[in-house]
């Protein structure tokens, strides 16, 4: 890493607890709070259920992804506050407009964290949001990566935030 300030995993911590506050509370009004530390693998009481990830990578002084981890049933719920209308709506409307409203706010949360590491001095930029959906899916690493996993509670429902930085 050519960056000067050391990239430590309470700086990744505040980073993602203050942008994952920031975005859930400007979009949900919902705070969520950090639970204790996590193991490094997504298990617990949510596996085999349907799951959303979304994930936007970072590239620059520092380089990674940011994944938050759903239930769909936790998307959905999301899905309809952002865009005011029920969860029924929206489940009649289509998976497409939970993909939609999960990208962005998944790509609202990694633009906040990459903004906390260019404060810091590390200047990267984002790419482009994705969306995965499926049953049991998890996120894993490399080698050459460094993962950090957050479990969040938000209005009763469990999501995770997964940030992985590449150890260049």
């Amino acid at each position: 890493m050519p960056a000067t300030t050391q990239i430590t995993d309470k700086i990744i911590s505040d980073a993602i607890v203050a942008s994952l506050r920031n975005v859930f509370w400007t979009m949900l009004q919902q705070m969520p709070s950090l639970e204790a530390p996590a193991s490094a693998a997504i298990q617990g009481e949510d596996d085999g259920k349907f799951e959303v990830i979304g994930s936007v990578g970072f590239a620059g002084e520092v380089s990674g992804t940011v994944y938050l981890c759903l239930t769909e049933e936790f998307a959905r719920l999301s899905t309809a506050h952002v865009l005011g209308m029920t969860p029924a709506e929206v489940a009649f409307s289509g998976s497409d407009l939970v993909k939609d409203a999960i990208g962005e706010v998944t790509n609202m949360t990694a633009g906040g964290f990459k903004n906390e590491l260019c404060d810091l001095g590390l200047p990267c930029k984002l790419g482009l949001p994705t969306i995965l959906r499926g049953h049991s899916l998890a996120v894993a690493s490399s080698k050459s990566i460094t993962r950090h996993l957050f479990w969040f509670q938000c209005s009763g429902h469990r999501l995770a935030a997964n940030i992985l930085i590449r150890n260049d």
